[in-house]
């Protein structure tokens, strides 16, 4: 496997909630808050065991699934070192922020976890929109399309463009978030926005090339 070590590593900061939670486990109470509203007011609690074995492996297997499907993509030649370490390094961010946010809650501290929960979604999709154009073509990582997949010209293209949206909206979030202006219709549409213009632009760049 490509940089073994850095598997290694990442799979033990995606694993570090679950060490903590066992050294936190007599200051954590019972039933641990694990789901919150928009609002950051908690409405879904969970046992301690599923809090601190639970969240962090499901996490863990998510983070398997997405080395290992990398490995086995027949274009993964295609994936730079730089787009690796993104893939390495989402899942245990991941981890050690919802886990560490969550024990924070459950100890009385005040934090306002969909507050800091937006800015950390808002801030990666900012990341994976600096290095969605240095995506090359492949079957794991990217916007996998018919167009996109068919055509390199048109993955490089969608890319590039899907780029500067991801970080022009990760920023747009951003600022709503720190201004106070977020809302819950618009952090979605936004999201919507970033999901569905790069489809568009890939379908229009396809019926292009196709009409010429």
């Amino acid at each position: 496997m490509r940089n073994k070590k850095h598997f290694v590593l990442s799979a033990v900061v995606t694993l570090l909630p679950l060490l903590a939670g066992i050294f936190l486990w007599g200051e954590l109470p019972d039933k641990i808050a694990t789901h919150f509203n928009f609002a950051g007011e908690a409405d879904g609690w969970s046992s301690k065991a599923f809090a601190v074995f639970a969240l962090p492996l499901m996490i863990f297997a998510l983070h398997l699934v997405c080395v290992f499907a990398l490995r086995l993509d027949p274009r993964s030649a295609n994936v730079s070192d730089k787009i690796l370490g993104l893939v390495f390094w989402i899942c245990p961010a991941t981890s050690v922020f919802a886990c560490g946010t969550v024990y924070l809650y459950a100890m009385g501290t005040a934090v306002n976890i969909s507050y800091f929960g937006t800015l950390f979604a808002s801030l990666l999709f900012v990341i994976l929109g600096n290095y969605l154009p240095k995506c090359r073509q492949n079957y794991t990582v990217g916007i996998k399309l018919p167009w996109t997949l068919a055509d390199e010209e048109n993955w490089d293209r969608t890319h590039r463009f899907a780029g500067w949206l991801w970080i022009a909206a990760g920023l747009l979030l951003v600022v709503l978030q720190l201004t106070g202006m977020m809302r819950t219709w618009s952090f979605l549409a936004v999201v919507l926005a970033m999901v569905l213009l790069p489809t568009v632009y890939s379908a229009v760049f396809y019926l292009k090339k196709k009409g010429s």
